[in-house]
């Protein structure tokens, strides 16, 4: 009989969770192109870059009077500051900012957020592809 010790038990059940957990975090990880693809998809179009800079240039003339660029700067390739915070925000853009736009959870989430507070409701899946077909545009200056 083989006599097993308290953390070679202790490894034998937590090894699944360890491997299941590295899966999920790379099935979370994403590249800025994967996550276009999807809102492409959504939308059935692929995304603008035109339509995407002026979307996050335009005013929607919401109660704060934000657009994109007031945050992130009409170049997101640079850092910009949180207007009501007064932090720093990284650049926004993918070339300027590897960690951008990887997590597709997280994007969608920001977007839905940031969408109702600049646009005034939830921006539309091309709206988004456009979004992030211009932001993967961008190149640092």
């Amino acid at each position: 009989m083989t006599r097993t010790t308290p953390s070679s038990r202790m490894l034998v059940w937590w090894l699944p969770l360890l491997l299941l957990q590295g899966s999920a975090t790379l099935a979370w990880a994403a590249t800025p192109a994967s996550i276009l693809a999807k809102y492409e998809k959504l939308a059935g179009a692929p995304g603008s870059p035109e339509r995407g800079k002026k979307l996050f240039t335009t005013d929607f003339k919401q109660v704060l009077g934000w657009t994109c660029s007031s945050c992130h700067t009409e170049d997101p390739s640079r850092r910009g500051q949180d207007q009501l915070k007064e932090k720093p925000i990284e650049p926004l853009a993918p070339a300027a900012n590897p960690k951008r736009l990887t997590n597709p959870v997280h994007v969608d989430a920001t977007l839905n957020v940031n969408c109702a507070d600049v646009v005034g409701r939830k921006c539309t899946a091309q709206e988004k592809a456009d979004l992030m077909a211009w932001l993967i545009s961008v190149k640092p200056r």
